[in-house]
């Protein structure tokens, strides 16, 4: 009897060993899996802070478009109300995205966490079973047995001290199965809680989508009314070649100040070095391209550089860059490495960046939906700069790049 006893104690301790080793193994995988991406409630709920102030600020917007003020604007004006409020629409769109990727990530935790808890109920649950089992066996008859093996007075208390040690241990056993049980049901709500909160970002995220596509119409609808103002479009026209003049004197400015800071900045340096080597040295941190430009964002050339007929206003004209087809929201990255010089808005380009490599190259990336650099960042190549959009004076969602050179623009083709 005592022999077959032993033996399943063994079994039931094997078996209980065999599951903790699985139980490790998955745990191992799943913390790598997660280690390096942890997200917190709190984190989320700051992304939802954030996205209360964007919704907070479109309403402004939209209480100014609403106003009779609006309608007296003129159309250059107007679009750039209209252009705010994409761009707050966008950001929204970014920030759902971000949302999601974080409930994702929180998901995968919490699932972790529920096997982690189905793991402790199912070890715990193994040995309340195996306990159970030798209760039924032996019950009370084992306890009479061992108080009435007693030898002594002391003896026998000392055994009723035992048993009662044991019934407390069996008790505890019971309420840490339910204990084990209660963690298992709370991590598995809290799963469905957050795979339930995702849901809710990915329906809103849809509508968000949808309202873009809207205002977009809408911004795109006042750009062709231009076209059909004759007299508008004169002054349209000179504001816009004023405008680009005008971009190009500050570009030509900004890389001029570079430049000087830059030697500044190389001359402190070698006075640092010849003052701690005694010896004359390099030096210079500026951050300079490899002259070899990449594409900045994928899609066709829509229109290419030089004259043409401009899409806006109907005459021909010198085109300064060429555009480039790509869908709202793509990716527009440095065509090299350099330092960003200017990255602002305005009336004509809309959002825009641009930035010099050194060797007086420069490049200008136009219409961006986001601008994700700001003046003084240094970039690689490759890196995002903005996203692709139809701010300024756009008749639909492209970029429009140029490359400058010692101050005149080239043709970017010849550079790609």
């Amino acid at each position: 009897m005592n022999n077959k006893r032993f033996l399943r104690v063994i079994a039931v301790v094997l078996a209980i060993l065999m599951l903790l080793s699985v139980v490790m193994i998955a745990l191992t995988a799943l913390a790598d899996a997660t280690a390096s991406a942890q997200v917190t409630q709190g984190q989320i709920n700051d992304l939802r802070n954030n996205k209360r102030e964007l919704e907070r600020r479109k309403r402004e917007i939209q209480s100014q478009i609403n106003t009779i003020e609006f309608e007296r604007m003129t159309e250059i004006t107007k679009k750039e109300v209209l252009d705010e409020r994409i761009v707050l629409t966008g950001l929204e769109i970014d920030n759902a995205n971000t949302i999601i990727a974080q409930y994702d990530i929180l998901i995968r935790e919490k699932e972790y966490e529920v096997f982690l808890a189905q793991g402790r109920e199912d070890a715990q649950f193994a040995k309340y079973r195996s306990r159970v089992r030798d209760m039924e066996e032996n019950g009370l008859i084992s306890y009479l047995e061992i108080i009435f093996d007693s030898t002594s007075f002391s003896d026998m208390l000392a055994r009723i001290d035992f048993v009662a040690d044991i019934m407390r241990a069996d008790e505890n056993a019971y309420l840490s199965l339910i204990q084990a049980r209660n963690e298992t049901k709370a991590a598995k709500d809290d799963l469905e809680l957050a795979k339930a909160e995702m849901d809710e970002e990915k329906a809103e995220l849809e509508l968000k989508e949808a309202e873009l596509l809207e205002q977009l119409e809408e911004a795109h609808a006042l750009i062709k009314k231009m076209e059909d103002d004759i007299e508008g479009q004169k002054q349209l026209r000179q504001q816009v070649i004023a405008e680009e003049e005008r971009v190009q004197r500050e570009i030509n400015a900004a890389v001029a100040e570079l430049a000087r800071q830059q030697e500044l900045e190389r001359q402190r340096r070698l006075r640092e070095q010849q003052s701690r080597q005694g010896s004359s040295g390099g030096g210079g941190g500026a951050v300079s391209g490899t002259g070899e430009l990449m594409w900045p964002t994928s899609g066709p050339v829509t229109s290419h550089f030089g004259v043409r007929k401009h899409p806006v206003f109907g005459d021909m004209r010198q085109h300064s860059g060429i555009d480039i087809g790509a869908p709202h929201g793509a990716t527009v990255v440095a065509a090299d490495s350099g330092t960003v010089i200017t990255s602002t808005y305005n009336s004509s380009y809309g959002n825009y960046v641009v930035i010099s490599h050194g060797n007086g190259i420069t490049t200008l990336y136009a219409h961006l939906s986001s601008r994700s650099v700001s003046v003084g960042t240094s970039v690689s190549k490759g890196q995002q700069v903005g996203l692709v959009g139809s701010t300024g004076i756009s008749t639909g969602p492209h970029l429009h790049f140029e490359v400058s050179v010692n101050g005149s623009r080239v043709n970017p083709l010849t550079r790609l």
